[in-house]
């Protein structure tokens, strides 16, 4: 059967129409009135409007307004300086020994100008090559236009004009607590730490003395454990990998003549012209120095521009009204101290001495390895014979002439054009020779080609 390894694009259709029946739906057919089972997936409902929308909230019904305390003031104490002289005196005072500092010398050397006296005689560039050319007066391209105002009104409405319809705002309900009145009677400062605090008398610090440094009398082991455990096993030394040395060259004296200098040969080089300047004349005519600005500008008398600085406000000479919306509202809640979260140690700590044995070390019974048996099979054909390399492959294989696709010549192969399919395959029918003496025609066989 012909293999195509291509994958060629539907661009043929006979019009045929394809069969969607499969080989399973003809095999199998059903079996009964079985309904397929139904889909747990809940049904889209449209929730009804049953009651209107209450405008209470949890906030508004579980708020309750308590009383407002205004915040205590404490008065500062009154200053009372100390008695005595200050100290100024410091560690660094005590213990830096001034000395004598000297210039610091520059490591840059100084700047050095080589200049000289000598006046430039010569004549640059830019007055060599630039002359002056006759320009003529550039007349203004200005435009001559006064605005004028429109003296009548702009009468057409706007969009927002004719579509704004004013609607009567509703402003909603506030939440704000009533005032509550504040506690009469003057403020109690006393806090549980002035009430339970009691004064104690701090004694002498100790001071440990310190001990002198004694140096032992038994002499240092400065034996290590690496020292001690390691033992170097005796060996011979490592054989270098590297590759002797050779002299890749010849011993016979340089001759003293190269390839470039046998093809390359001096050539006669001449010495540039050069270029000299033309005198510098400076021309006779007076500079005009007037423009088109300096011409057309009219000075005009502009009175200078007003301030936009504010007209300064009235002050208010009465008294500052302290109370804000947090004073008013907020009352500082009594906060009880959180307990300890950490939860108490379900497993004990040990209290007796930590033995150093392990559960492997007691638990451990030493026992003698065995060698694993050796499955490597016995040699059963002697060495001394030679290999024979003969496989049932090599003996039995007989090859096969290979076939040629009638797609690339089919006139030459003996092959006739039948249709092609909706995929693009071309299809060709084999010329089979008519058998004498017989009216049979064998019907050929059509093979797929490769359009």
């Amino acid at each position: 059967r012909h293999r195509c390894c291509h994958r060629p694009t539907k661009i043929y259709d006979d019009g045929v129409k394809p069969s969607h029946k499969t080989e399973y739906v003809e095999n199998y057919p059903g079996y009964g009135n079985l309904c397929p089972p139904e889909s747990c997936k809940p049904k889209p409902e449209v929730q009804e409007d049953k009651a209107r929308m209450d405008g209470t909230t949890t906030f508004k019904s579980d708020y309750l307004p308590y009383e407002i305390v205004t915040r205590p003031f404490r008065q500062q104490e009154e200053y009372r300086p100390k008695s005595g002289k200050i100290d100024l005196g410091t560690i660094y005072q005590r213990d830096y020994n001034p000395h004598k500092v000297g210039p610091v010398t520059l490591a840059r050397p100084r700047e050095r100008k080589h200049t000289s006296d000598a006046k430039v005689d010569t004549i640059p560039t830019y007055r060599d090559h630039y002359r002056l050319w006759k320009s003529q007066r550039t007349e203004s391209c200005k435009l001559v236009h006064d605005y004028e105002p429109p003296s009548e009104r702009f009468g057409n409405p706007s969009t927002f004009q004719d579509d704004y319809i004013p609607k009567q705002p509703n402003p909603p309900p506030s939440c704000k607590p009533c005032d509550s009145k504040l506690p009469e009677g003057p403020f109690d400062g006393n806090t549980i730490h002035r009430t339970a605090y009691v004064v104690h008398e701090l004694g002498p610090l100790f001071v440990r003395p310190r001990e002198e440094y004694k140096p032992s009398d038994q002499p240092f082991e400065d034996l290590t454990t690496h020292q001690r455990d390691f033992k170097g096993t005796p060996g011979e030394q490592a054989k270098s990998c590297k590759p002797e040395s050779q002299k890749h060259g010849s011993d016979d004296p340089f001759k003293g003549t190269t390839e470039f200098q046998d093809r390359y040969q001096p050539y006669l080089v001449t010495v540039p012209e050069f270029h000299k300047p033309r005198e510098y004349v400076p021309p006779t005519d007076k500079m005009d120095l007037k423009s088109s600005n300096r011409l057309d500008y009219i000075k005009h008398k502009v009175a200078p521009r007003a301030p936009m600085k504010p007209a300064p406000g009235r002050k208010n000479t009465g008294p500052f009204q302290g109370k804000t919306t947090t004073k008013e509202d907020y009352q500082p809640w009594r906060v009880c101290p959180r307990g300890p979260i950490k939860k108490e140690e379900e497993i004990q700590k040990p209290t007796g001495k930590f033995a150093s044995l392990t559960t492997f070390r007691s638990h451990y019974i030493p026992h003698q390895a065995n060698p694993p048996q050796s499955f490597k099979p016995v040699e059963v054909v002697p060495t001394g014979v030679p290999f024979k390399d003969e496989t049932l492959y090599r003996t039995e294989y007989t090859p096969k002439k290979p076939e040629v696709c009638p797609g690339l010549n089919p006139d030459a192969v003996g092959y006739v054009y039948v249709n092609t399919d909706s995929e693009g395959h071309r299809f060709y029918r084999r010329l089979s020779p008519e058998p004498s003496g017989s009216d049979c025609s064998p019907v050929p066989e059509e093979v797929p080609a490769v359009s």
